[in-house]
C-alpha cells in the first residue's frame, strides 16, 4: 500500500530511547517518543484506551523528527499504540510495526513499578549441571551400590569421558561444587557474568529435580565429614538398609558442611563479579523426600519426624494429596506430577504450613550467609491445583524473595505465552524458548529442539522465523525481554551442535556416537552470533563452548571435556562474549528486522548513537544482497566496520570496512556465514576520507566507460 509517507522511517519501541524512564514507578511521569522521517508526516497521536493525545515534535537531526508525549501513569498497566497521519492517509504503529488494524495483543505496555535487576540485563549466563562439570573432591562421590534408584543400584562412573548410558539416570560422574570453585577462573576468563546451577539440594538423582531436603545442599556435591555406614549388600534392594547413604544425607554435620561450601562458592563467585542463580523445584518433590519418605530413609533416624508415606499421623500428611485413607502404614496412593509416583506433587492448597515453609526456603537461599542472586523456577506454571492458586503462590513468592534480596532475579521455565505471569508481580522473565531457541533452531537447522523431527518447510524459512518472533516477543515488556534466558541448548533438549547434523533420533535408537557425526561448526557459530546479538541474556549450557554434542536427555548431559576441548570454539565464544559486552546496543538496544530471503536473515540492534547490522547466510552458496539501513540512523553515506565474520573456514575479528551508499549496504557473503557490522555516530576525518576516496574511485570508473552519441 502507498502510505504517502515514508513508513520505513517510522519507529518506536519500549527501550530507553523511546520510553523514559524505561522502568517507571507507579504515578511517575513518563516520556514516550516516536520517530519519523524529517518533515514527512502531519500528525501523530499516542492512543491509550479512550485517550488520544497529539504528540509534539521535540527534536530533529539530519534524517529524523522525534515526537514526544508526557503521560502521568497510574498504578495499572499502561497500554498504548500510535496513529500516524499525513494528509488523508493514516496508519497505526504497535509492536508489529506499521499496521492497518488495532491489535490489543500487540499494543505496547508499560507496567508501573516493574523493574528487573540491572545486572541481569544482557548478562552472559553459564548453566552448570554439576555432576558433569568437574570433580573437585572424589571423597564425596556417589558410590556404586550406595543406594537403589529407579529399580537398580547406583553406578559410579570412573571414565569421565564415557557417554551417558541410554538409561543413565543412576550414573554418577562425581562433579561437585568444589569442582566449580576450582574452575571459577576459567568462567571468569570466558566472560561469564552469572552461573545458573541445576538443582543442588539433597536428592538421589544426578539431575536433582526430585528434591529430598530443601534446607541443605547435597553432601555428594558438598562436603562429607562423617562417612559411616555400609553400601547396600548384593542381595539388598531397599534403601532403608543403605546405611552409608542414609548417614551421608541425614547427618547434620554433612549437611551443614555442605551449606558452608555453597556459601564459600557464592563468595568466590561474587569476588569475581559473577552472580549465582539457584534452580527451585517447588511444584513437586521426590519420593525420597523427608516429608514423604517412601524409601524409609528417615524412618528410624533421630531428629526426623515420620514421613507421610510411613505414618498417617505424620506432620507432613497434608503436604500431599492421598486417595486411600485406609492404606497406612506405607500408603503409596498419592498424586504424582504427571502421574509419576517418584515425583509427589506438593499440595499447597491443603497446608498453610507447607506454603510458609517454602516461602522461608525462597528467602533463605538469597539471604546471608548464602546470598544467591535469584531463582530459576522449574515447571512453574504447573504449581498448584488451579490457575488461581498458581498466581497467588508466585505473587507471594515474589514479595518474599524481593524483600529478602531486592536485586534477586526470578525467572521461570515456561513454554508458550507467559504474559499472564509477566505483569510485574510474579516472575521477572522466562527461559526464552518461544522467542529465541525454537525459531532460531528451526531456521538454522530445520530440527525440533529434541532432535525428534526435521521440518524442511521451516529450514531457512525467514518469514516463519519473523512471524514466530513477532508473535512471541509481544508477550514481553522490555524489563522482561532484556533479562530473558536465551539458550541454544540445555539439560532438557539436544545439544545445538548435534542439531546441525539433522539426524532425527535419540541415543536409544541411533547410539550416542551418532550425535557427534556430520555436525556443522559453521552453523553453530552462526547461532552463537545470533545468541550474542539478540535481546536478552545469552545463556551457555556448559560445554557448548567447548564443542560438546549430544542427543536429548540423558545424552545432553555429557561431561565437560577437560583436556579434550575444542579450543577454537572456546576462543570464538570469548570473542563473541566480548563483542556482546562492549557494544551497548546488544545489551539494551532496539531490534529491527531487515531484508531477508530464503536462508538469509538480517536484523539490526541499535540506539541513537550506535547501530549494528547482523547478517546470516545459512545457505550452501554465496549470496549478494543490497540491504537498506539508513532507517537505523546510519547516514546515507558512511562506513560500517566489521566486528565479527564467520564462515565454513573459521572466523575473524579483523576490522574491515564496508561502504554505505544511498543508505544501503551492498554485501556478499560466502556460504554458511555470519557477519556483524557496526556504525558509530561520530564521523571523523578517517571516515570522511574513506567516503571521498570511494566517491573518487567511482567517478574514475565512470570515466572509463565510453559514451556513445546518436
Amino acid at each position: 500500500m502507498d502510505f504517502g509517507f515514508n513508513k520505513e522511517a517510522l519507529f518506536s519501541d519500549m527501550t530507553e530511547d523511546y520510553v523514559s524512564p524505561m522502568e517507571p514507578k507507579a504515578y511517575d511521569r513518563v516520556t514516550i517518543r516516536f520517530r519519523t522521517e524529517k518533515n514527512n508526516i502531519d500528525r501523530i497521536y499516542l492512543v491509550n484506551g479512550n485517550e488520544k493525545n497529539l504528540m509534539l515534535k521535540a527534536e530533529s537531526d539530519e534524517q529524523f523528527d522525534y515526537y514526544e508525549h508526557v503521560d502521568q501513569l497510574e498504578g495499572e498497566v499502561f497500554l498504548y499504540y500510535f496513529e500516524i497521519q499525513a494528509g488523508q492517509i493514516s496508519c497505526y504503529y504497535d509492536m508489529r510495526g506499521v499496521a492497518q488494524d488495532i491489535s490489543s495483543y500487540h499494543m505496547m505496555r508499560i507496567i508501573p513499578g516493574f523493574k528487573t535487576p540491572d545486572w541481569a540485563k544482557g548478562a552472559v549466563i553459564y548453566q552448570i549441571y554439576v555432576d558433569r562439570f568437574y570433580n573437585g573432591n572424589d571423597r564425596n562421590d556417589v558410590l556404586t551400590g550406595e543406594y537403589q534408584y529407579v529399580n537398580d543400584k547406583t553406578v559410579k562412573v570412573d571414565d569421565w569421558y564415557k557417554y551417558p548410558a541410554a538409561m543413565g539416570v543412576r550414573e554418577f560422574y562425581g562433579g561437585d561444587l568444589q569442582g566449580v570453585i576450582d574452575k571459577m577462573d576459567y568462567l571468569k576468563e570466558l566472560g561469564i557474568d552469572v552461573i545458573y546451577f541445576n538443582p543442588l539440594f539433597v536428592s538421589p538423582s544426578n539431575h536433582k529435580y526430585d528434591i529430598q531436603d530443601y534446607d541443605y545442599i547435597d553432601p555428594h556435591f558438598g562436603n562429607i565429614v562423617n562417612d559411616n555406614g555400609e553400601l547396600l549388600g548384593s542381595d539388598q534392594y531397599e534403601n532403608r538398609y543403605a546405611s552409608k547413604y542414609i548417614n551421608r544425607v541425614s547427618n547434620k554435620n554433612n549437611l551443614e558442611a555442605s551449606n558452608l561450601l555453597f556459601a564459600k562458592l557464592v563468595k568466590e563467585a561474587h569476588a569475581r563479579g559473577i552472580k549465582v542463580i539457584l534452580d527451585g523445584v517447588f511444584n513437586h518433590c521426590g519420593s525420597f523426600n523427608k516429608w514423604m519418605d517412601r524409601e524409609r530413609i528417615y524412618e528410624n533416624v533421630a531428629g526426623y519426624a515420620k514421613g507421610a508415606f510411613v505414618d498417617r499421623e505424620s506432620p507432613y500428611h497434608d503436604y500431599f494429596r492421598f486417595h486411600r485413607q485406609e492404606d497406612w502404614p506405607y500408603n503409596s496412593n498419592y498424586d504424582g506430577w504427571w502421574g509419576f509416583d517418584t515425583l509427589p506433587k506438593l499440595n499447597y492448597e491443603a497446608s498453610n504450613e507447607l506454603f510458609h515453609y517454602m516461602m522461608n526456603i525462597a528467602a533463605k537461599w538469597v539471604s546471608p550467609p548464602y546470598n544467591a542472586d535469584g531463582w530459576r523456577l522449574d515447571v512453574a506454571a504447573d504449581l498448584g491445583y488451579s490457575p488461581e492458586y498458581n498466581h497467588y503462590f508466585w505473587k507471594e513468592f515474589r514479595k518474599t524473595v524481593k524483600r529478602a534480596n531486592p536485586d534477586a532475579i526470578i525467572l521461570a521455565e515456561h513454554y508458550g505465552n507467559s504474559s499472564e505471569w509477566l505483569k510485574g508481580d510474579e516472575w521477572d522473565t522466562v527461559m526464552n524458548y518461544d522467542a529465541f531457541m525454537e525459531p532460531l533452531t528451526w531456521f538454522l537447522t530445520g530440527m525440533e529442539k529434541h532432535s525428534d523431527d526435521y521440518r524442511e518447510d521451516l529450514f531457512g524459512n525467514t518469514a516463519s522465523f519473523w512471524e514466530a518472533m513477532r508473535t512471541h516477543l509481544a508477550s514481553f515488556t522490555m524489563p522482561s525481554l532484556l533479562v530473558a534466558m536465551n539458550e541454544l541448548s540445555n539439560h532438557d533438549h539436544s545439544r545445538f551442535l548435534t542439531r546441525t547434523n539433522k539426524r532425527v533420533g535419540r541415543t536409544n535408537n541411533l547410539g550416542a556416537a551418532a550425535a557427534d557425526e556430520g555436525i556443522n561448526k559453521a552453523v553453530m557459530r552462526e547461532a552463537v552470533v545470533m545468541q550474542m546479538t539478540w535481546p536478552g541474556a545469552p545463556t551457555i549450557y556448559y560445554g557448548d563452548e567447548a564443542g560438546v554434542c549430544g542427543f536429548t536427555d540423558p545424552d545432553n548431559r555429557r561431561t565437560y571435556p577437560w583436556g579434550r576441548e575444542d579450543k577454537e570454539m572456546i576462543a570464538f565464544h570469548k570473542e563473541m562474549i566480548r563483542i556482546h559486552k562492549e557494544n551497548k546496543e546488544f545489551l539494551s538496544g532496539s531490534l529491527r528486522s531487515l531484508e531477508g530471503d530464503y536462508n538469509l536473515l538480517a536484523y539490526a540492534r541499535f540506539n541513537r548513537t550506535e547501530q549494528s547490522v547482523i547478517i546470516v547466510n545459512n545457505s550452501n552458496h554465496e549470496i549478494h544482497k543490497e540491504i537498506t539501513i539508513w532507517h537505523l540512523g546510519v547516514p546515507k553515506q558512511g562506513v560500517m566496520k566489521q566486528l565479527m565474520f564467520t564462515d565454513a573456514e573459521g572466523y575473524s575479528t579483523e576490522e574491515k570496512e564496508y561502504m554505505v551508499e544511498s543508505g544501503k549496504l551492498n554485501i556478499s557473503l560466502p556460504k554458511t556465514a555470519a557477519i556483524i557490522l557496526k556504525y558509530r555516530n561520530s564521523k571523523g576525518a578517517d571516515e570522511k576520507s574513506l567516503i571521498e576516496k570511494n566517491q573518487q574511485e567511482k567517478k574514475a570508473e565512470q570515466r572509463k566507460i565510453p559514451i556513445f552519441r546518436y
